[in-house]
């Protein structure tokens, strides 16, 4: 028997201001909004991979809320630097700004979304 095709992907994460995120990923991040449905977006990372984010009165507010604890949100992209040196024009603070990580071979950095929500922007230093 063969594995059933996987055509894609989405990761859905809680926010209690929509409007604050979607203000984030689309005029901050750039990603594109594949789907609006009110209480939900949905934007596009690459090929069939997305992130979404639903308004709920329960989502976190803040990094130290557990439900944003043990998340991380990594974007792998050769161009890191480039988008260090964009986001921070921006205005984005990071939390650590790029460097080698010897232990795992990835150059990576590290902000937070209005959410709390961790996101790493990372390269592979050896083929992935």
């Amino acid at each position: 028997m063969t594995h059933p095709p996987i055509d894609g992907q989405i990761t859905f994460l809680y926010t209690r201001n929509l409007a604050a995120t979607a203000h984030f990923y689309e005029k901050i991040m750039e990603l594109p909004l594949k789907l609006d449905q009110g209480s939900c977006r949905v934007y596009r990372l690459c090929g069939n991979s997305y992130v979404g984010f639903c308004q709920r009165a329960d989502a976190p507010t803040r990094a130290s809320d557990p439900g944003t604890r043990h998340i991380i949100l990594t974007f792998v992209t050769p161009k890191v630097d480039e988008w260090y040196r964009l986001l921070s024009e921006r205005g984005i603070i990071f939390e650590k700004p790029p460097a080698i990580n010897p232990q795992y071979k990835i150059y990576h950095c590290f902000l937070r979304d209005p959410n709390g929500y961790l996101i790493e922007i990372q390269r592979f230093l050896e083929p992935f």
